[in-house]
């Protein structure tokens, strides 16, 4: 039996409500685990005052009393859910890539995450990829971990029952993470009336409120310009939706600086990210902007090439490629050493009257010494080439297709942790990622996205403490709606 501690302080840094109750709920929610709270000795004396008067009324809206804690019960009322972030309870309104990842990636690190959709689905629900059955790889790949459930937003009755769900939250514990705009029913103000310690996170896709997506953020920032093969006159967009990315990590990064705010004072927050001012911020990071403003430098296309370093594409015997990346004057080394090109570069040196290991003059003369590297990969075959490379300090990987990659990763030598087989629903057994990020304790497997609509009733009933006739009134009245009647929506059953 392990025991939960707490620890009398002379100095709270908390109210001392505030204290008690996370307190109070720390121990009652340790699971036999044991751990060490916090309190200050004031506050302690305060808060058995407070128990006094309204135990009655913290029974009822205390759910985890009865067994519900979200520090215990994680997504799909599972219990035993760990990680840094166990206790938070967000509710996620959302759409697409930043806000999904955003919920996802707080779901992965042990928040309660309940995401609301619309009846039927918001309009990401059937975005491609899709299985042989239509069911949307994208969707279930953003909403691991996740609950689900469906109400219709548009009626007063919907409305109230978000924001009952908000309200309802244990203390210490709401967060609102959306990128639906122009809700007043919704909005930071009206929510925190009823929740003071509330923390609300918008995206934005720009910070004056209007639309914005990847492919136009990224349109007008420059990168278009700057990607492609030499001489296209035409811009060319990367398939990676980088900014929605960046954006929905900023959004979970968000929620913790304001979670960690909240733990110091209590106080809850609003918090906004603008799609377009993440793209800005990070040209702005890497010297993009300054670069044209400082230097009055167009900065052209230059294929795969690295931009003021050495490293390329090369091409071997097979018609395989490898990336190969010499950032270091040790890289550089390596790569003279394993290709036997040392004498040929230093005449090349001496003639020129420049110092290749030297960023800068190896960046000049890239396509030159990339020449003479090209001519030792295509006279080998790439197993040999790797097996050259292997245990030396240079960067370099061979290029592979997804399905490479599938194929790769189910191999003893090409596995990886981060990966796990999933059984998810309409898609079936798979391949799918946990968290990047890996703590010292155990690191969590990734959970299924939920099917659309699949835990209403049950949050209906546990966190909102309805009757079984009111949830089935309300799924009556089409106000709320469950996973079966999703399913025939998305597959055109009447």
């Amino acid at each position: 039996m392990s025991i939960a501690v707490i620890d009398i302080g002379l100095r709270p840094r908390v109210s001392a409500r505030d204290c008690g109750d996370r307190a109070l709920r720390r121990v009652a929610c340790s699971g036999g685990a044991g751990g060490r709270v916090l309190i200050g000795a004031g506050d302690l004396l305060d808060h058995m005052a407070h128990l006094a008067t309204n135990w009655p009324d913290m029974i009822d809206k205390w759910p985890y009393i009865n067994g519900d804690c979200p520090a215990c019960v994680g997504a799909g009322g599972d219990m035993g859910v760990t990680g840094p972030l166990v206790g938070l309870r967000v509710i996620e309104i959302s759409s697409f890539v930043a806000a999904p990842l955003g919920g996802m990636t707080l779901a992965q690190l042990g928040a309660e995450v309940v995401r609301i959709d619309p009846i039927g689905g918001a309009a990401d629900r059937d975005r491609w990829p899709v299985s042989r059955d239509g069911t949307s790889l994208y969707w279930a790949g953003l909403n691991k971990s996740k609950r689900s459930m469906m109400v219709d937003m548009r009626s007063d009755e919907g409305r109230s029952i978000v924001r009952d769900l908000v309200s309802a939250s244990p203390p210490g514990s709401a967060v609102v993470l959306t990128n639906a705009g122009g809700r007043s029913w919704m909005s930071y103000d009206v929510l925190r009336e009823s929740c003071r310690d509330l923390i609300y996170v918008q995206v934005d896709g720009r910070s004056d409120g209007l639309a914005a997506v990847d492919y136009t953020v990224n349109a007008e920032v420059g990168f278009p310009m700057v990607t492609g093969p030499v001489g296209l006159a035409d811009p060319v967009n990367h398939v990676l939706p980088a900014w929605d990315i960046a954006c929905g990590l900023y959004a979970a990064l968000g929620v913790a600086a304001a979670a960690r705010r909240r733990e110091l004072t209590g106080e809850g927050d609003q918090v906004r990210v603008a799609l377009a001012d993440v793209a800005l911020a990070m040209a702005g990071n890497l010297g993009f902007l300054a670069e044209a403003q400082v230097n009055n430098v167009e900065r052209q296309r230059i294929g795969n090439h690295l931009y003021g370093g050495f490293a390329r594409d090369f091409t071997c015997a097979d018609g395989q490629r490898l990336m190969i990346v010499a950032l270091t004057r040790r890289h550089w080394q390596d790569l003279l050493r394993i290709t036997g090109l040392e004498y040929p570069v230093q005449a090349l040196e001496e003639s020129l009257g420049v110092d290749f290991s030297r960023d800068g003059d190896r960046f000049e003369y890239r396509e030159v010494l990339a020449g003479l590297f090209q001519r030792w990969f295509a006279a080998r075959r790439q197993p040999e080439v790797c097996e050259l490379l292997e245990g030396s300090s240079l960067v370099w990987a061979p290029y592979r297709t997804f399905a490479e990659t599938v194929s790769a990763l189910q191999t003893a030598e090409g596995g990886n942790p981060l990966m796990s087989v999933i059984d998810q629903p309409g898609v079936g057994p798979h391949l799918a990622p946990g968290s990047p990020l890996t703590f010292a304790a155990s690191p969590k497997p990734p959970r299924p996205a939920p099917i659309l609509g699949q835990h209403t009733e049950e949050i209906l009933s546990r966190e909102l403490r309805m009757s079984r006739e009111r949830v089935r009134q309300l799924v009556a009245a089409g106000t709320v709606r469950g996973p079966s009647s999703a399913h025939a929506d998305s597959h055109g059953v009447s």
